[in-house]
């Protein structure tokens, strides 16, 4: 218990020097990358210090996983180098049992970070890049254009050549309308469409109908029943393109099926999401290197261990990149392009630890 209690102190005193240090520069990095654009836009002095305070958590999530390399890798390899564990190890306990505790709270905090990045640094970054934006003059519009939905399970497909989200207004609209074997069986061409909140549908306006029949599409009496099939609601229409590794999980969600229902590709997406799950277990496994390759030379153990975990993790965040990569063109599952990392360098960590000085 005082060896655990020990460990704890040691660890925990490094961790929030280190924390605070690197939260600190991303701060810093941050406000000099815009200063210049906020003296250019004349930007308040209150609203900037209030874009640098929501930016704190976003620079927390950022900091922790170095932060906690750097403390379990600098106590560790103090130990080491002032012969510390040379008593542990003399006293009949081993390195995984000595590291037990930090594996613990390393794979508790990959769970805290997981629901810290949903519930706290999501909302907190979407505010400031939206308080950002403003300063800057950068407002989006969620005006679109160029605009190919797929609707009801490819059943109707809408293209229109520009969307106004303030008129909820489509301008330029056809819709091809298919069977449910997707057979083509009307085309409506209209100079622009309303949504009808009231209805639920889109109100076509100047509507020329097509049917087809016998291999041949003719022109038939505008049917106004079919404008109640448009049931497709304006905010699938808009500029509303996403990265999911900024929104919370639930939007993420809601984001996927929506690109999956418009036929839109979803791959990307998806494993993004898988992301979501699988990145802040790089805490625990950061935690996991630092101990199998703390002490592997007896010569500036401090420096080497260092080396070594921060060369490992980067590895990992390489190999994450190239099995998103991956993920992203279809070469494996979304699912296993953000989780193959996390399983290979868990057992490549248990190798480690098998083999550490003792």
């Amino acid at each position: 218990m005082k060896l655990t209690v020990y460990l704890y102190r040691r660890f925990i005193s490094v961790f929030f020097g280190a924390l605070f240090f690197f939260c600190f520069v991303l701060e810093l990095v941050d406000l000099l990358m815009n200063l210049w654009k906020f003296i250019t836009n004349q930007a308040d002095p209150v609203a900037v210090a209030h874009v640098l305070l929501l930016y704190i958590p976003k620079a927390a999530s950022f900091s922790i996983p170095l932060a906690i390399l750097f403390a379990a890798s600098y106590t560790l390899s103090a130990f080491y180098a002032n012969n510390e564990l040379i008593a542990v190890f003399a006293s009949g306990i081993s390195l995984f049992r000595f590291t037990c505790p930090l594996l613990a709270l390393s794979f508790i905090l990959s769970f805290g970070m997981f629901f810290f990045e949903d519930t706290v640094v999501v909302p907190t970054y979407a505010k400031k890049q939206e308080l950002q934006k403003f300063l800057l003059k950068q407002q989006a519009t969620m005006n679109n254009d160029r605009i190919v939905v797929l609707a009801e399970g490819g059943n109707i497909i809408y293209k229109a050549d520009f969307y106004d989200d303030t008129a909820r207004r489509l301008h330029i609209l056809y819709v091809v309308m298919r069977t449910t074997d997707k057979k083509l069986e009307n085309i409506l061409y209209a100079n622009s469409a309303i949504w009808d909140g009231k209805q639920g549908c889109w109100l076509l306006s100047d509507c020329t109908q097509y049917t087809y029949r016998n291999g041949l599409l003719e022109i038939c009496p505008f049917q106004p029943e079919l404008q109640k099939k448009l049931r497709e609601p304006p905010e699938t229409f808009r500029n509303n393109t996403i990265s999911v590794d900024e929104v919370s999980t639930a939007q993420a969600h809601a984001y996927i099926d929506h690109l999956i229902r418009t036929g839109l590709p979803s791959a990307e997406a998806r494993s993004l999401y898988y992301k979501k799950f699988s990145f802040p277990f790089i805490v625990f496994i950061v935690v996991f290197l630092a101990i199998g390759l703390s002490g592997k030379t007896a010569k500036n153990v401090l420096l080497t261990s260092l080396a070594l975990s921060i060369g490992a993790a980067v590895l990992f965040y390489i190999t994450q990149m190239v099995t998103m990569l991956l993920a992203k063109f279809g070469y494996v599952t979304p699912f296993m392009g953000a989780w193959f990392p996390v399983f290979l360098f868990i057992i490549l960590s248990i190798l480690l630890l098998k083999f550490a000085r003792t």
